[in-house]
């Protein structure tokens, strides 16, 4: 056997493993949850839960990135876009999060510009980037995060923004490169944002590339995500 090919047979391993354990995280969440519903309310919402939902929502992340990595890997992540009300599409995604958002006690605000309503794309490629985004906005937020939409020059603008520290300099600096190693401060290798960049990337028209934006301020002033979809 070439060692090609057993490359190529270690990481449909590793793929094959990394699904198994979401199904097994999707299991042990739901059982979570009916555990939370037997307890007294009073009981319900201490601080270990704003732990527990926050690690189960980036665990879950982690793996769909991961898988999602493989496919674009061995080229089978099909690209399905269709016109999507952004309303609905954004309503969705903070609706998956909003009982880690409660838990950690941060508001998360849409705004939607009347003139783009509508925006076409993947609509489970760009959802796995936005809550990708989010789960990392949760993280350092502190009380609060806004997601808009806007365009630009012809191109939707999804804009991610919490009022946190914001991105670190040197990662603003080098976006161009989103595999920047294992930072080990904080344990980012940077693929997150490698996911993002290419989802965003297969997203074209006209010869116009979708792509994403790394920057500080915002109405908020902290970190600010934009994803940009011609």
């Amino acid at each position: 056997m070439s060692e090609s090919q057993a490359g190529l047979d270690f990481s449909m391993v590793i793929a094959s493993t990394v699904h198994d354990m979401k199904n097994a995280l999707t299991a042990v969440m739901r059982a979570h949850g009916e555990w939370l519903g037997r307890l007294p309310e009073a009981q319900r919402h201490g601080p270990e839960r704003a732990v527990i939902d926050y690690e189960f929502a980036h665990l879950n992340g982690m793996m769909v990135q991961l898988l999602g990595l493989y496919k674009l890997g061995v080229n089978q992540l099909p690209l399905r876009p269709d016109y999507h009300e952004l309303d609905d599409f954004i309503g969705a995604q903070l609706a998956g999060h909003q009982e880690v958002l409660d838990s950690r006690g941060i508001t998360a605000t849409c705004e939607v510009d009347a003139f783009c309503p509508l925006g076409f794309f993947d609509r489970e490629l760009i959802g796995s980037v936005v809550g990708n985004v989010l789960i990392n906005a949760i993280r350092y937020a502190r009380q609060a995060i806004q997601v808009s939409v806007s365009e630009a020059q012809g191109q939707l603008v999804l804009s991610i923004n919490d009022d946190g520290p914001g991105y670190p300099a040197e990662m603003i600096e080098r976006q161009s490169d989103f595999v920047q190693g294992i930072n080990p401060v904080s344990g980012s290798t940077g693929l997150g944002l490698y996911f993002s960049a290419r989802i965003a990337e297969r997203h074209q028209r006209n010869g116009v590339h979708g792509r994403i934006e790394l920057a500080n301020g915002g109405a908020l002033g902290g970190g600010l995500f934009r994803l940009y979809l011609p």
